[in-house]
């Protein structure tokens, strides 16, 4: 069968849509890019808060109406883990509900899928609601106790970078968040799988490594065996062929000085690192049910920053807590002044169904967390700005990956991971090629993007 995967989310959902997709072309079907020409529709949907949820929502609407065309809907991740009966109820578009720990079993559902087009008659109308006995297919298995592998991976992005993911689930119970109770407790992946993978992805033309998991820094604390995330990073340092290793997803209390010996020690890995500390009052860490402080946090940020004095860190906020003052606001737009992160992302504060903050006292309205939010938004843009012009006359190293138009190209810096971070928009007199590893001198900066020109020889990089 030909199938189109619509993936919504994080860079995990992005691994499971790989998953399913090397799943599914093993067994004989075909990963179509256009809607138009597939025989099966599947939305791997985000239900981490209600922005996402809506988004996941509208996108299996979006594609609802290819049924009538005898195409099979199908609908995975975390929203049908979260909330498949009730999806059931209402959307009865859907002919298949796939949880986020049902994958393996993807090419089994997909095959009584084909029969099922069979005895609908390929392209033959189906209106909204029809449904052959035992249909819709539903498959929301509970977490496993221990990582399960897929065995077939196919990157569906870039050949020249992918994301590689080290561990399921999560401990951490954070008092807003849903992913424990949708993703299970915490599993780290095999060191042999994981290895095997990043060399598998690198003879593909991988350059660059994008560590993820729920939590990064647990890697191994679940097993035990003294083997956790600096002896993981070495090991993939020593893969031929990759060139860049990203670190996503750190919790700040995991950071230990021999993780920032290794980061610092090794050239492949590169000097960035994203870390969701979500706040920096004492209270409302607390309340978060989040294990740092905000001296810890400052101390972490001093520690990174003594190992390596270039280092990039990524972090994310949430405003908007119940009960949060505008005293402890204020606390952190002054924590964010004066430690200027080099990348920064907002969230207001989601209210979800079953998580310890929903039942919190002192719920603050939309507007006000929205308006938090710009605010510190607004700052974030003004010290954005302040780095990069730091940056101008020095030469970045930069992943190309893609034209802009004649002599002008896109890429990234070191400093830059997919899809979130910052570009650098720069001149060549030269061909390049998506995943060619430039030297680029800036020349001008922006609030967010660089500009510059590919550097001479003699013209050194500041790493």
């Amino acid at each position: 069968m030909k199938l189109y995967i619509d993936t919504l989310g994080c860079p995990k959902n992005s691994v499971d849509s790989e998953n399913a997709a090397g799943l599914a072309e093993a067994a004989g079907h075909v990963i179509v890019e256009d809607p138009r020409e597939a025989e099966v529709l599947l939305v791997n949907t985000c239900g981490f808060i209600n922005d996402a949820k809506e988004e996941s929502i509208d996108h299996i609407l979006a594609l609802a109406h290819y049924r009538e065309q005898g195409k099979i809907l199908a609908v995975s991740g975390c929203l049908s883990q979260r909330y498949g009966a009730e999806l059931q109820k209402a959307m009865p578009e859907i002919d298949l509900l796939l949880g986020v720990n049902d994958y393996c079993r993807l090419p089994e559902l997909l095959g009584r899928l084909e029969e099922e087009q069979r005895r609908r008659g390929s392209g033959t109308p189906c209106p909204t609601g029809e449904k052959a006995p035992g249909f819709p297919l539903v498959c929301l298995s509970p977490a496993p106790a221990g990582y399960e592998e897929t065995g077939a991976r196919k990157v569906l992005g870039p050949s020249y970078t992918a994301y590689l993911r080290i561990a399921e689930g999560c401990d951490n119970v954070c008092a807003y968040c849903v992913i424990p109770q949708i993703r299970g407790p915490y599993r780290s992946r095999g060191r042999e799988d994981i290895l095997r993978e990043a060399e598998a992805l690198a003879a593909g033309g991988c350059r660059e490594l994008v560590v993820v998991a729920q939590d990064v820094t647990a890697y191994g604390m679940d097993r035990k065996d003294g083997y956790g995330l600096p002896e993981l990073l070495t090991e993939l340092c020593a893969v031929e062929g990759i060139r860049w290793i990203r670190l996503m997803y750190c919790y700040e209390d995991r950071i230990t000085d021999k993780l920032i010996e290794t980061m610092a020690r090794e050239p492949k890995i590169c000097h960035y690192i994203d870390i969701p500390i979500q706040h920096v009052s004492d209270r409302l860490l607390s309340a978060m049910n989040r294990r740092s402080t905000g001296a810890s946090i400052r101390d972490t940020v001093a520690r990174l920053r003594k190992a390596m004095p270039d280092v990039c860190i990524r972090t994310t906020l949430i405003v908007g807590l119940p009960g949060e003052t505008p005293e402890e606001f204020a606390e952190l737009e002054e924590f964010v002044e004066t430690v200027k992160f080099q990348r920064l992302g907002v969230f207001a504060y989601s209210k979800e169904e079953g998580t310890t903050a929903a039942a919190m006292k002192g719920q603050l309205r939309r507007q006000t967390k929205e308006r938090r939010r710009e605010r510190i938004m607004a700052l974030q843009q003004r010290i954005s700005l302040e780095n990069n012009l730091s940056l101008v006359g020095k030469t970045l190293e930069v992943l190309v990956e893609g034209r802009e138009e004649e002599g002008t190209w896109v890429g990234r810096s070191v400093y830059d991971a997919p899809e979130i971070d910052n570009g650098v928009i720069f001149t060549s007199e030269e061909e390049l090629a998506p995943g060619d590893l430039v030297q680029v001198l800036i020349t001008d900066a922006y609030d967010y993007d660089l500009a510059g020109r590919r550097a001479c020889d003699k013209e050194e990089t500041i790493r």
